[in-house]
């Protein structure tokens, strides 16, 4: 009888509910509402895809409503791809929203700007996303700006589908190492300012040949690529300082592929600009490098008695491991900035000669813990569990510097005895607050000694005007205004004409902040 009793109330309930009307959707009549009225997908490279951009589409009745039709206006021939609820295409029938409910509208591009009938490096790309028909129809807009450019690339054998490679030497088990690569040719040694260039895989510049590179260009490279520069080749920045720092128009930059804005402050989009052992001449003048792994690698130096690289204002931001890292390298850097380092902003490795006058050398890295300071110095390195390799370093020193950041120790030594260890710091900023006093009796930080620190401060505040978004300019508060000595370097890296006497310490030349700022 229970049993009976139990079937009688679910035939009853499935009676009832089959007679209900809630659940029969009305034609939408117009009255759809959207979260935002155009979606702008950011600047994206020809036939590179962009991110996934979303909307919502909400029914405000209290009745559930079914759309006839969602569909792209230049249908199956438009270069945006939907996904609608869940479903992907470019064209959906009968969408339904439940009362005072949403859905969820996905959109996304690749396009090839020669396809687009412009002859234009720059091509604003549109459409529609059309809702319904007729009277009843409402639509949401679609702008992207396509954005020509030069792609450098691998080859890929037509045969096997192997992807050319470059070989970086054998390993300890004598085992060949290559990376994916290709080198340039001499059509593509000189990199200009008219399109973009685009760079997968590592780009090598061949021995005795130079990649010159002109004010204003644009480098992108896509994950897990960089410039690698040959024995005896040489590499050649020439950028200009800018009229418009918000702009940099006359800056090279080197940076990823992903013009998105959430991609512009991401560390380890790329790989390093390499500067192989053997490589020589390097010049390096107003360049920004961000978001690689580790922004300039240097292997060694060329031998010679002038330095294997000279840069000057240049900046090297957001590397995931270390701003600039040169083993043995004879290096001359003036008004360089190197912040937020995954590890160190500069590392002087393995000895090797370095000037560096009027630089900023900090790290406010707050994406993970880091576990090096900001410079870190030493004559050795550990090849493998059992050898370490030493060698001299000849001198290191650094004029007008500022040394700082968020850790309490901003500079390091690792010595090893044997070999020769030389370096001073002459009016520099330097962060060291030695809050257990470890290094007291260390006679490498014996801050008294001015033949190893002359004229320098310690752990004042530098003033930056945003370190942790890499505004590295100082304000009138600094300790670092109007300490520095005389220098040759008269101008700092935004031009502006350092006082002959008592110029600033580091790359910039202290500024009154906005109130705004």
């Amino acid at each position: 009888m229970r049993y009976l009793s139990t079937l009688g109330l679910l035939f009853i309930i499935v009676l009832w509910s089959s007679c209900r009307k809630d659940f029969e959707a009305i034609p939408s009549n117009g009255g759809l509402q959207f979260s935002r009225d155009t979606v702008y997908l950011d600047t994206v490279f020809t036939n590179i895809g962009s991110s996934t951009y979303t909307f919502k589409v909400y029914n405000r009745s209290s009745e559930d409503v079914e759309i006839p039709s969602i569909r792209l206006e230049r249908g199956d021939a438009s270069n945006y791809r939907l996904n609608v609820d869940g479903i992907p295409g470019k064209s959906f029938d009968n969408i339904q929203i439940l009362a005072k409910d949403s859905i969820f509208v996905f959109v996304e591009t690749t396009a090839d700007i020669t396809d687009l009938t412009t002859t234009a490096t720059n091509f604003l790309y549109t459409d529609k996303v059309l809702f319904d028909s007729g009277n009843n129809e409402q639509d949401v807009d679609l702008v992207t700006l396509i954005q020509d450019a030069n792609f450098l690339f691998p080859s890929r054998d037509n045969m096997t589908g192997e992807v050319e490679t470059l070989s970086l030497g054998m390993d300890a088990d004598n085992n060949e190492i290559r990376i994916e690569g290709f080198f340039l040719d001499d059509n593509e040694l000189h990199f200009t300012n008219e399109k973009p260039y685009v760079i997968y895989g590592y780009a090598a510049v061949p021995s005795n040949k130079t990649l010159t590179i002109d004010a204003g260009a644009r480098i992108h490279f896509h994950e897990d690529s960089g410039i690698i520069v040959a024995n005896q080749a040489s590499l050649k920045v020439n950028g200009e300082l800018s009229t418009d720092p918000e702009l940099m128009e006359n800056e090279v930059i080197f940076e990823g592929d992903r013009l998105e804005p959430l991609f512009s402050d991401i560390p380890g989009q790329w790989g390093a600009i390499w500067l192989t052992a053997g490589s020589t001449g390097h010049e390096i003048n107003h360049a920004t490098i961000k978001n690689a792994t580790v922004g300039i690698l240097m292997d060694s130096n060329d031998g010679g008695t002038d330095p294997t690289l000279t840069i000057r204002n240049s900046q090297i931001y957001n590397s995931s491991n270390v701003g600039l890292l040169a083993r043995t390298g004879h290096v001359l850097g003036e008004n360089l900035v190197i912040n937020n380092s995954g590890q160190a902003s500069l590392n002087c490795s393995l000895g090797g000669r370095y000037t560096f006058n009027h630089c900023t050398f900090a790290n406010y890295w707050d994406t993970s813990f880091r576990q090096f300071p900001s410079v870190l110095i030493d004559n050795n390195l550990q090849v493998d569990a059992t050898n370490v390799v030493i060698a001299d370093l000849i001198e290191a020193n650094f004029n007008n510097c500022i040394i700082y950041g968020n850790e309490n120790l901003e500079l390091a030594f690792n010595q090893v005895e044997g070999t020769a260890f030389n370096y001073k710091f002459e009016n520099c900023l330097i962060r060291f607050n030695d809050i257990n006093n470890q290094f007291a009796q260390n006679p490498l930080y014996d801050f008294t000694n001015a033949t190893l620190y002359e004229n320098s401060l310690f752990n004042e505040e530098p003033d930056f005007k945003d370190a942790f978004e890499n505004e590295m300019n100082i304000g009138e508060d600094s300790a670092a205004n109007g300490t520095a000595r005389a220098s040759s370097v008269t101008t700092d890296i935004l031009g502006i004409t350092r006082s002959a006497t008592a110029p600033d310490i580091g790359a910039y030349e202290s500024v009154v902040f906005d109130d705004n700022d």
